[in-house]
């Protein structure tokens, strides 16, 4: 089974992606927040990371930059998801190690094509 943290700070935001993905035949782990999200990174072995970009504390470009400058999970597809797209975000977070970036709300399709892409 294919591990995949999901770092979002709104409750209803994870349920509807936790609902998503077992859809979808997955399993997940869940952070609300960034410095939660990194301890998990190095406790547990992940196929894929979807992470909000507004967070509580440590923000979801910082994550960012610690997970890519970190050996140990550097490797790790993440996908940005977000609800404050504005033009220039998609570019900048794909260019700091993103690979993909889904904005808010979700579209159901390309969020699957994009986890199945993305957690092989």
């Amino acid at each position: 089974m294919k591990n995949i943290l999901v770092v979002e700070d709104n409750p209803l935001i994870m349920e509807l992606v936790r609902t998503l993905l077992l859809s979808f035949g997955y399993e997940s782990l869940e952070a609300y927040d960034g410095i939660t999200a990194l301890k998990l990174c190095k406790k547990n072995k992940l196929n894929l990371i979807l992470l909000d970009i507004q967070l509580p504390g440590i923000d979801g470009a910082e994550v960012l930059k610690i997970l890519k400058e970190d050996p140990e999970t550097e490797e790790i597809p993440v996908v940005a998801l977000t609800a404050h797209a504005m033009r220039g975000d998609e570019e900048k977070f794909l260019k700091a190690g993103c690979s993909a970036y889904i904005s808010k709300p979700i579209d159901i399709q390309r969020f699957k094509s994009v986890v199945e892409k993305f957690s092989a």
